[in-house]
């Protein structure tokens, strides 16, 4: 058993807060920072740039200089595929300083950030690497007098603007498969969680990556944010945010030079219990567990429980039971299961939702207090209310706090229609032992993913993205890769 003591890690490491432009680590133009303090006790862990347009114009600038003299999209697949599987091999060498950097920084437990953050992270940026010298072109069907070439060719300068919540992984869906098809890539991290995606960015200039190709820009996202999705040079936006912030994004792409957007935004994920489910035991840990895990900050979180009446009552004496092992803990504690809120506007935002659910009529069964408030940082115990309706607030809006809210069902055509009467469809679960069912529901349900007999299974073989306003474009996959190339047609009359 890894036996680390991370508290004396986290007073011995080193934090550099500086952003990182053309392969150096500069600061901010204006010489303005940020105090970044850490959720699990308040303490201050660094200062941060606080870039704006100017950082931004700079930036833009040594991007696409690097794209235009081609010292990245020129190499040859295989040369860019060895060096970004050196950047993930790099990423797998310095795993626990990404890990305790990701803990420190949002509060989720270090077991995690170790054990599934940094392995995924890695694992995404080696996957488009193998893939970049795997992907063939296409010659059109045409007559024997012409030859249609079908080229896919790098998008330019890319703007990815990531969220808090998984700070290594969301970058990593983003730069990965950008730099793989020969883009450069500017990189706004969050500015609750920017130190990871700073460390990478010199891990990835160690791999030989070359300067100006991938940049990390920190700062807020009305500041340096804004300005990259304005900015009139940058070609592409990847965006993982709230609809709110996607729906501005989209605005300023419309105002500068039409670059296109990609967005991957909220959710409100339903997850359907069937009496005929085929191992309730099963639901009721996956349940439970995905909600509760990374503190409920999860865009795809099943906040939505619909449980079918026969048995409910059996199902909630399961999930209370479950509960304490979720009761939150000091994440650099090996054994925690559930850690901290990302900061104090994030926490009184949680017991917000909470507050409401109590005033509309919802039972609140579990939680919903503030706790281990003497340590400084900001918890909330684990959350179950009962006898939730569609017209209440907790039902209808994306909370990103570990708060569960059950229905109940008699009819599943009712509970689908529940299910899709929401403004998003990033995910759903279903469990059924019924395999029509199953393909029936899957196909009623308004979503980007649905889980059958499970929820959260993964692999960065299959797209990741929703419906309706939980965004357009997908992650992962080699789907993914068509969001940062352009498709060129090259026409030749062999006559």
């Amino acid at each position: 058993m890894n036996t680390i003591n991370w508290h004396d890690r986290a007073k011995s490491i080193r934090i550099d807060g500086r952003a990182f432009i053309n392969g150096e680590r500069v600061n901010a133009i204006s010489g303005i920072t940020f105090g970044k303090h850490s959720p699990i006790d308040g303490r201050k862990l660094t200062q941060v740039a606080r870039c704006d347009d100017e950082d931004v114009n700079v930036a833009v600038l040594a991007a696409r200089t690097a794209f235009e003299d081609r010292r990245w999209a020129g190499k040859s697949p295989a040369e860019r595929k060895r060096v970004m599987l050196k950047f993930a091999e790099l990423m797998r060498t310095n795993a626990e300083e990404l890990a305790l950097l990701e803990t420190l920084d949002m509060g989720k437990p270090i077991k995690y950030s170790l054990a599934t953050d940094v392995p995924a992270s890695a694992k995404c940026i080696q996957w488009y690497a193998e893939a970049i010298d795997k992907i063939y072109d296409e010659i059109a069907p045409t007559n024997d007098t012409s030859l249609a070439l079908i080229t896919r060719e790098p998008v330019g300068v890319v703007a990815a603007i990531v969220p808090w919540n998984y700070p290594m992984l969301m970058a990593s869906w983003k730069i990965a498969p950008a730099l793989a098809v020969g883009n450069s890539v500017i990189l706004k991290p969050s500015e609750k969680s920017p130190l990871t995606a700073l460390r990478m960015a010199e891990l990835a200039l160690e791999a030989g990556i070359p300067e100006g190709v991938f940049n990390v820009l920190p700062g807020f996202g009305h500041e340096a944010g804004s300005a990259l999705a304005l900015h009139n040079d940058v070609d592409c936006v990847g965006f993982t945010g709230s609809t709110r912030i996607g729906k501005k994004i989209m605005e300023y792409a419309g105002q500068s030079n039409l670059k296109r957007v990609w967005t991957e935004l909220g959710g409100k994920s339903p997850n359907i219990v069937c009496a005929d489910c085929v191992n309730l035991d099963a639901a009721v840990k996956a349940s439970i567990g995905s909600i509760f895990y990374n503190q409920g900050q999860s865009c795809n979180a099943p906040s939505r429980l619909f449980i079918e009446a026969s048995i409910k009552e059996k199902f909630i004496e399961k999930a209370l039971a479950m509960m304490p092992a979720y009761l939150p803990g000091d994440p650099l504690d090996q054994a925690t299961n559930m850690g901290a809120i990302v900061d104090s506007i994030q926490l009184n935002t949680v017991i917000g939702f909470i507050e409401s659910g109590k005033s509309e009529g919802a039972q609140l069964l579990a939680g919903g207090n503030q706790t281990r408030v003497e340590s400084g940082g900001y918890y909330i115990e684990p959350t179950l209310f009962n006898n939730v309706k569609n017209s209440m607030k907790i039902a209808r809006e994306e909370i990103f706090g570990p708060v569960l809210s059950i229905f109940t069902f008699t009819d599943l055509n009712e509970a689908i229609q529940e299910a899709n009467a929401t403004a998003y469809g990033l995910n759903a679960g279903l469990w059924t032992s019924d395999l029509r069912k199953a393909h029936q529901t899957a196909r009623a349900l308004r979503v980007g993913t649905v889980h059958v007999n499970q929820y959260d299974n993964d692999d960065i073989t299959v797209p990741f993205g929703g419906y309706k306003q939980s965004g357009n474009g997908r992650d992962k996959s080699l789907h993914a890769m068509e969001k940062y190339t352009e498709l060129k047609t090259t026409w030749i009359n062999l006559d």
